[in-house]
Parts: C-alpha cells; structure tokens; sequence
C-alpha cells in the first residue's frame, strides 16, 4: 500500500498534465457543460482516515536531497508582505496549544503536486501537517461544476481551520466565463471581474478562518501560446494578490533555462546535477520540480512559524497591526 501511494505521488504531474494541457486547446473561450478537462486522472488522496491523516511520503525521483538549497530568485517584494503581516491569531493558537501547525494546499491539480512537496519539506517530525484540500477538475471559470468559495467553507467545516493556506489555481481557467447570461473573453474587463471577485470571496474566507495566505504562481509553458496565457494570467493573479496584501510566489524564473526560456531540465540540488524538473505534457513539474518552486516558500512558512513560536515562548507576541516578522 505504501508503495502505491508513493508511486501515485510520483507520477501526479505527468498523468495529469496530460489531461490538462487539453484545456488550452480551446484558445481561451467558454468551456461550460463539458467534462472536466483531468476527469479519470489518478488523484493523489490521504488515507482512509480522513483529510487531516498523514499520507505516504511522497517520491521525489532520487536524484538527490529533496530540501537541497538552490539559489531563488529575489522576492523581496513578496517577502516584505510576510514582514508587514500580525501573526494570525490562529497560529499563535496552535503553537501556544503544542499543536501541529496545519499548512493546507488548495488548488487543482497543480495543487497536488505542490501538496506533495510540501509535505516533504515541512514534515510531522518538525511538528507540522500538510493537509491535501486541492482537487483535480476546478478552477474560478469552472463554478458550474464547483463552487470553490463554498467548497472551500464546507471542507474547513468538517476538517477544523488552518494555520496556513497556500493557493494555486489557473491551469483549468485558460478560457473564457460566463457571467450573467454572457460569454467573457479570457482576460478581458469581465473575466476579471468575475474572476477577481471569486478569488477575493475565497482569500477573505481563509483569513476569516484564521489562515495566514500565500498564492503560487504557474510556471513557464513549453508552447508560446500555453505561455501566454499563463503569463497574462500570472500577472493578474499577482495584482490581485498584491492588492489584498498576500504574498504571491513567483515560480516562473525558477523553471527557466540562463536565457528565460523553458527547460525541462534544469542544474539542481547541491552538486547542480542536470535532474529533470518538468512532466512530459509541459505544463506541470516532475516531483522533483516541484519541490524546487517550492523551496522558498517552505523556507519562508518555517521562518515565520518559528518568529511566531519564539514569541509565543516569550510572551511577547505582536497585537494585530504590529509586524509579524522582520
């Protein structure tokens, strides 16, 4: 049984993608009423016991330390919003509880992958638990399948709140929406009304809930016009989140060759070995991969969680408004 869940694991990304990368085929406009574009995909899930369970240790292809440091690229901007954040009163909650800090990923399939190389870097030993909320088949274009806003409330209902939310939709929504009777072109006015409006109703409900929110960025795209989008989609994503003060990770120069352009192979890991970072459909990571765009942002949950505990430990703990970490 270990062995298959560790081999789902791996292999996430690759079957995935393949079913994704159908999506842009549709060159941005309305895709409603029609099969999930990963509908059949093998989904990584936790055991029986339920989302909150400790799944299998995910696989990262043995081609070296999965936490080996790399050199990232400069998010000074994005870091400086975790300086600027009070410890949310949720974390100093748990911490103060000697709870395991709950790190909760949402997104889609991309999601999985990023779960899954969370849960290796900010392991149970460390007193944390990454929790899998993601789920194939959904996106902010996609709410006549599933609202994600009230999905998202009816998960956090059953299963408790988290300390921390980490966010990454957009493979699904290369295409256009409906609103109000109307078909909107992806990206225009509209589109980003609508989109912009459901991504706020999801970013409110978690902090509502307590959770410190970071958003991640997709990657860069093997075809030009794959890329396009997302990098249009990227910007408007990081705006948006700019706008309500969360922290937005840029994963696109970390899956970039010296020239900025897309490599599925990339240096990694301490000795910079030639390791393979991408799945063969181009648009999601290899295990592997993914555990390099997220170094950073592991890196960045452990130095504010560890802020957080020291102040706890101290009795000194921010009020709200004050500086979290500095």
């Amino acid at each position: 049984m270990v062995l298959a869940d560790r081999t789902a694991v791996l292999f996430l990304g690759v079957a995935a993608g393949v079913a994704i990368g159908l999506s842009f085929a549709y060159g941005g406009h309305p895709w409603p009423d029609t099969a999930a574009i990963d509908e059949g995909v093998p989904a990584v899930v936790p055991p029986a016991k339920g989302p909150g369970a400790e799944p299998a240790l995910p696989a990262t292809g043995g081609r070296g330390p999965a936490t080996a440091a790399v050199t990232l690229p400069d998010h000074s901007s994005s870091a400086a919003i975790d300086c600027s954040m009070p410890f949310q009163q949720q974390l100093l909650d748990t911490l103060a509880g000697g709870g395991k800090v709950r790190v909760g990923v949402f997104g889609d399939s991309f999601g999985d992958g990023l779960w899954s190389a969370l849960y290796r870097q900010l392991p149970a030993k460390a007193n944390y638990q990454v929790v899998k909320y993601s789920q194939q088949s959904t996106g902010f274009t996609r709410y006549a399948s599933l609202n994600i806003e009230e999905h998202t409330a009816q998960q956090l209902a059953a299963d408790g709140p988290v300390d921390i939310a980490v966010i990454s939709f957009g493979a699904n929504d290369t295409q256009g929406v409906w609103a109000g009777g109307k078909a909107a072109r992806l990206l225009s006015p509209e589109w980003k009304r609508v989109i912009g409006e459901r991504i706020d109703g999801l970013v409110n409900l978690l902090r509502a809930r307590g959770a410190m929110v970071y958003w991640v960025g997709l990657p860069k795209m093997r075809k030009d016009s794959f890329d396009a989008d997302i990098s249009a989609m990227n910007a408007f994503y990081a705006d948006r989140m700019r706008a309500l003060n969360v922290p937005f990770i840029d994963t696109a120069p970390l899956s970039v060759d010296e020239n900025g352009a897309y490599a599925p192979y990339l240096p990694d890991g301490p000795e910079k070995k030639r390791t393979l970072i991408r799945a063969n459909d181009g648009i999601h990571m290899s295990m592997t991969g993914y555990v390099r765009i997220t170094r950073g942002l592991a890196e960045r949950i452990r130095n504010y969680v560890d802020t957080a505990r020291r102040s706890v430990a101290e009795g000194a703990v921010p009020a709200a408004g004050q500086a979290g970490v500095s």
